[in-house]
């Protein structure tokens, strides 16, 4: 059940370090919670095998993604290992007309651009059970060699110091919970008072949908 009617679209930013499993709990939550739309970043990294454009990313080319920035056209954007990443204004315009909630999942830097814009943004730190168990599952890969390795986890420890002011901290040991902890998250940040909500109850009333 969702409500209708709200003014102001949630802003949720979701961000972890790689390999905590940040982008299938993110799937989880999507199944599970109504009138909720993810944000397509834009990126400058080609396509991978399966990946398609408008679904996984916008893929763009370097030139492109420059002047989308020197427009101001970018809310938040970061380079990570050669590549730029981001979200464009355009994008959430149209997820707020929409009326849905924003799911974003998005590292601290751009979190950090889009708190600047969007204050009352709800940012969320998903975190390994500890950091043996993160080093166990970036070996499961099998992608990385014992320098790359190495390099991950001290990058992993470095970002989860980054991230101490996020608003709420849920961690992933198991799927099923980690997901129904982001999900109570966003429902009760939906349910916070609001002079908007208020008043919208004491004029026309606000629809609730099944």
């Amino acid at each position: 059940m969702s409500i209708s009617g709200q003014k102001n679209s949630i802003l949720f930013i979701v961000s972890a370090p790689s390999g905590t499993g940040k982008t299938s709990l993110c799937n989880e939550v999507m199944r599970r919670v109504p009138r909720l739309t993810f944000s397509i970043s834009h990126t400058t990294r080609p396509a991978r095998t399966g990946e398609k454009n408008g679904t996984d990313y916008y893929f763009v080319s370097p030139e492109e993604f420059q002047k989308s920035i020197a427009r101001q056209k970018m809310a938040e954007w970061t380079e990570i290992y050669g590549n730029c990443y981001g979200t464009a204004v355009d994008t959430i315009r149209q997820l707020f007309a929409g009326g849905s909630d924003i799911l974003f999942d998005i590292d601290e830097r751009g979190a950090r651009q889009l708190t600047e814009k969007y204050p009352d943004a709800i940012t969320i730190l998903i975190l390994p059970p500890s950091l043996e168990e993160l080093k166990k599952r970036l070996r499961e890969r099998g992608t990385e060699d014992a320098g790359n390795l190495a390099r991950r986890l001290k990058r992993a420890q470095d970002e989860i110091n980054a991230m101490a002011w996020y608003r709420y901290t849920v961690i992933n040991d198991r799927l099923e919970d980690a997901a129904a902890e982001l999900t109570s998250i966003i429902i009760a940040e939906r349910c916070r008072t609001t002079r908007a909500v208020i008043d919208t109850v004491l004029t026309n009333g606000i629809k609730r949908e099944k």
